[in-house]
């Protein structure tokens, strides 16, 4: 719960442009900030209608491979724990350790597999609409 309190208020902070020398003892790191997945491609424009954001908290044990799914809303997170392997249909491999972000692909088939020694855990947020799906399946 901790993490996910410093997640937001990091999230706060750059949110309000606020320094983090503006306020004694905290500490900003910029973790992703870009207009690009992170296999290169544009973000598409956000959805049209009511918008909903939802944040997950997902640990995916050593060994576990998820099945093929795309997004079709942009999302990104942070991996608090463990080591993360994403991959794309078209074979485009990001390996993401403790504590970096990910701006994920959008309307990209692709797939997760933790292939280390402990639980990955990572936290996502998707920017999405209330009347539509955040997570396709094959």
């Amino acid at each position: 719960m901790k993490r996910l309190f410093c997640v937001l208020l990091l999230v706060l902070l750059l949110s309000n442009n606020i320094s983090a020398a503006e306020i004694k003892g905290v500490a900003v790191k910029m973790l992703s900030k870009s207009d690009l997945s992170w296999d290169g491609r544009i973000l598409p424009d956000y959805p049209k209608g009511k918008p909903e954001i939802t944040i997950l908290m997902i640990k995916i044990q050593p060994g576990v491979v998820l099945p093929l799914h795309k997004h079709p809303v942009i999302n990104a997170g942070i991996l608090l724990s463990g080591e993360l392997t994403v991959v794309t249909d078209d074979g485009k491999v990001l390996q993401l350790k403790t504590g970096e972000g990910i701006i994920e692909v959008v309307n990209t088939w692709h797939y997760g597999k933790n292939e280390g020694n402990f639980p990955a855990e990572i936290v996502v947020f998707y920017a999405g609409t209330s009347d539509a799906p955040i997570t396709l399946y094959q």
